[in-house]
């Protein structure tokens, strides 16, 4: 057994071999094991997790057992996880892989064929009109669902739908949601500042068994969609007229016109490069300036 002063011959020698990139090392092999633990916290993929630590216990209490049939068992078990694990988290490692490719380029990755102030200008009239549309869809109980697409393309989803290439206004969102219409039944998808598509279906959460149970299937569609994109995502309840916004997998409630207006202006129009971000600024004071004098 070491003795204490061994142990402090070792340690003073660790240390004194430790360079600066051993612990730029250190510290981005902690992040990444924190991106992995948050990524499978209360997720299928915590259970598995859990699962495969118990097989990993297993070999190495096997092992020193010297139970030679249970230890061959887990060996070969553990020899295929790195394939078992791949096709056990894809969806894990999609959702992952999706949210590290995602670039903030503000308003040059919305869309390639606008420039920044053309597509400021249409992001402005489409907010407006967004705004407008829910409140007089919530003040009749109309349900809507309306999917405004940012960084992550969602092409998948609008293959499921109708493709319109609408200019959006009160009078479009009011004849898309109209209960009567083939298109009511589905999501709106908006992109650059116009309706790309509608009656669009949109997946399913990846933790609907923990999602209250109060809320239907429009509001889970919204959580869907934005766990798996960076999409904003504004539902009208037709139970409650009630507007809630989803963003991230996190649903928000009871959004009026003023408070929908600013959060859509602040997700919609962003921009992280220093003039485009100046411009913004500039954008959004002068659009609140207009409507203080209204």
């Amino acid at each position: 057994m070491p003795s204490l002063h061994d142990l402090k011959y070792a340690l003073f020698s660790l240390t004194n071999t430790i360079e600066l990139r051993d612990v730029i090392d250190i510290i981005v092999l902690a992040y990444i094991i924190y991106l992995l633990l948050k990524l499978i916290r209360e997720t299928r993929a915590g259970q598995l997790v859990r699962g495969i630590l118990f097989l990993v216990a297993g070999y190495f209490l096997s092992d020193m057992l010297r139970l030679k049939i249970v230890s061959y068992i887990l060996s070969k078990a553990l020899d295929i996880g790195l394939v078992a694990m791949l096709v056990l988290f894809q969806p894990e490692l999609r959702r992952a892989l999706e949210k590290f490719g995602r670039t903030k380029f503000g308003l040059r990755t919305l869309g390639l064929n606008f420039s920044t102030d053309e597509l400021t200008q249409k992001w402005t009239t489409a907010i407006d009109a967004i705004c407008d549309s829910c409140m007089e869809l919530s003040s009749t109980y109309t349900g809507a669902l309306i999917v405004i697409e940012r960084q992550v393309r969602l092409g998948e989803q609008i293959e499921t739908g109708t493709i319109m290439n609408a200019t959006p206004s009160k009078e479009v969102f009011g004849n898309i949601f109209y209960p009567k219409t083939p298109l009511h039944d589905g999501a709106v998808i908006m992109r650059d500042g116009i309706i790309l598509a509608a009656a669009c279906f949109l997946p399913k959460p990846q933790n609907d068994a923990i999602i209250n149970k109060k809320l239907g299937s429009r509001h889970r569609a919204a959580i869907g969609m934005s766990e798996n994109s960076d999409a904003v995502i504004i539902v009208v309840s037709e139970e409650t007229g009630q507007i809630s916004v989803a963003i991230n997998g996190t649903l928000t409630r009871d959004y009026d016109r003023e408070k929908l207006h600013k959060l859509l202006l602040t997700e919609i129009l962003n921009s992280t490069s220093g003039s485009d971000s100046d411009m913004r600024k500039k954008n959004i004071s002068s659009i609140f300036g207009r409507r203080n004098k209204k």
